[in-house]
């Protein structure tokens, strides 16, 4: 079996679960704690992350770790968002998809202990574990929303991103001050977000018991991986993450460097993450006013790539300006990614695939950002030449981006299989 024939068929068996879920018609009897389970949920997307990065000097210096192998570490996570996400489906067929996700926060949780309480190996270990655990819960958690809110999916999707925002935003402003107040510990700053894992997992218990449908009905859509326009939004959604993982991983190190403390550094990352809330929900409607999508693209990625300029250029007095403006850049390059994928598909079945492609392929492209941010600064002693890093990408995202931004739909149908 080739590897294209392969991806088309964990694809498929993608689109088969979300088929699953369309057509069951489950009794949720307490709605409102449904809802809590999904936001605290969401909140643990992200924190084994973005808690690492103001963390990162700290830790090589204590481990003796390289900028590469530091690059490594902040990329190892992001990888397995894209290598571990085909597993979801095959999971949450043979168990159920509220016990996967209950599963798959022990499993977090562990991995956050294992990274923070085992050395050097402990540490690469636990991030590939946290990463694999996160790439799983956000491939299933749309699925549940869709299913038990289909009335409301819209707004649910705008809570389920903002939680995951707030989720990021407080590990990368937190963990600092967590380790300052336990004793200058990186290892308890890092371990701390297990709890709300932990806190998640006992909200989310109840509903291993409510009972869903089963009715499945596969579709098959062939050819999308021959599609120009499906690796246009697939690419787009590959190199704008991974600006954002560069940013999560490696820009309060440059910030340090520039002379903030890993506190400062750790609050604008946070804010900056704070302020994605705003364009997140914003910018997907003022994109769908137009005739497309392109200029909306071509707008929040020149506000990612001036505001990353500034903060690794400018001088620091305006920093809190040039965070805001990258904050703004990235909620919106991130909710675009997503809403390009639902208006480039005729129908629903062609969407799930395309969001499983551009998710799986994309989010394995974005963990050579962080990586090459590393290699590139262990080999040149600085951060000077990062910018070439951002430049690349970020011409190559608004590329893309304008071939996935036209109104047209990927040249693939859905049948029965």
């Amino acid at each position: 079996m080739t590897p294209e024939s392969k991806l088309e068929e964990l694809l498929i068996d993608a689109e088969a679960d979300d088929e699953a879920v369309q057509h069951s018609h489950p009794q949720v009897l307490r709605p409102w704690l449904l809802l809590l389970g999904l936001v605290l949920v969401a909140l643990n997307l992200r924190p084994a992350l973005s808690s690492l990065s103001p963390l990162l000097s700290e830790v090589s210096g204590s481990l003796g770790l390289s900028a590469a192998r530091a690059g490594l570490l902040t990329t190892l996570p992001v990888l397995c968002l894209g290598l571990f996400a085909p597993l979801a489906p095959i999971l949450a067929r043979r168990f159920g998809a509220e016990r996967v996700v209950l599963g798959i926060l022990l499993t977090l949780a562990a991995g956050i202990v294992l990274r923070s309480a085992f050395g050097e190996a402990g540490l690469f270990a636990g991030s590939l574990v946290a990463g694999a655990s996160i790439g799983i819960i956000g491939v299933l958690l749309p699925g549940i929303v869709k299913r038990d809110f289909a009335s409301q999916a819209g707004a649910m999707t705008g809570v389920y991103t903002m939680a995951l925002c707030l989720g990021a935003a407080l590990a990368a402003g937190a963990t600092v001050p967590l380790s300052h107040y336990f004793g200058d510990s990186w290892n308890i700053g890092l371990g701390f977000w297990m709890v709300p894992a932990l806190v998640a997992a006992l909200f989310w218990l109840p509903q291993v018991g409510q009972k869903h449908g089963a009715h499945q009905v596969a579709y098959r859509v062939k050819g999308l991986l021959r599609d120009p326009l499906a690796w246009q939004v697939t690419l787009y959604m590959g190199l704008q993450s991974s600006l954002a993982y560069i940013v999560f991983g490696w820009v309060p190190s440059m910030l340090i460097s520039r002379g903030l403390s890993a506190t400062e550094a750790g609050l604008a990352l946070s804010g900056s993450i704070i302020v994605q809330l705003l364009s997140a929900l914003t910018a997907p409607w003022l994109a769908t006013r137009g005739k497309d999508q392109r200029l909306a693209i071509v707008v929040v990625m020149l506000l990612t790539l001036g505001g990353l300029f500034g903060c690794l250029y400018a001088p620091l007095d305006g920093l809190w300006g040039w965070a805001i403006l990258l904050g703004l850049g990235q909620g919106g390059t991130f909710s675009l990614a997503l809403t390009l994928i639902v208006l480039r598909s005729r129908d629903s079945h062609v969407a799930a695939n395309l969001s499983g492609m551009a998710q799986g392929i994309g989010y394995t492209l974005a963990s050579l950002g962080p990586l090459a941010v590393g290699v590139l600064h262990d080999w040149t002693g600085g951060w000077g030449a990062t910018g070439w890093v951002f430049g690349v990408i970020g011409v190559g995202a608004i590329i893309t981006g304008c071939g996935a931004g036209r109104a047209l739909y990927v040249g693939v149908t859905s049948e029965k299989a």
